[in-house]
């Protein structure tokens, strides 16, 4: 699976997919379900890097003394808005508005992406930003209902 960037507009960012085939109904379904899980996390303020406690204590986290007090000291980091995925012939897209979510969020999903690849369907490229001329996007209105999650 390669994985490529474009032009990245946090608040205004288009995640495309495109597998090896036309995914069927049941991988569609998979593939729905690893990005609600993703943007439920995120919109929880999953994804805040600023706050990453255990991460930075290594591996041995017995008996870790957490501080509470730091985690809510820290900036909110949360996503705001996500449509539902689109399906178009082999390709998969997704909106999201990440918010003030951090970077880690891209990664998290893209290594979600890699093992989902690799046990359930295959996927040639996912794109992160921009435009693709294969299924090109018509502007939306932020007032739009497929906006409103």
């Amino acid at each position: 699976m390669e994985v490529r960037f474009r032009e990245c507009d946090w608040f205004d960012l288009w995640i495309w997919i495109k597998f090896n085939e036309v995914p069927s109904q049941s991988e569609k379904q998979l593939l729905d379900e690893v990005f609600n899980s993703w943007f439920l996390l995120g919109k929880l303020g999953g994804f805040n890097a600023c706050n990453m406690q255990v991460q930075e204590t290594g591996v041995d986290v017995s008996y870790f003394d957490y501080d509470n007090q730091a985690a809510e000291d820290e900036m909110m980091s949360v996503m705001h808005n996500m449509t539902d995925l689109e399906y178009e012939n082999e390709w998969a897209r997704c909106w999201v508005d990440l918010g003030t979510t951090d970077a880690i969020a891209i990664d998290i999903l893209v290594n979600a992406l890699r093992q989902f690849d690799k046990e359930y369907v295959a996927i040639e490229e996912v794109i992160i930003g921009g435009q693709n001329s294969d299924w090109l996007v018509e502007p939306k209105s932020l007032d739009d209902e497929d906006y409103d999650r």
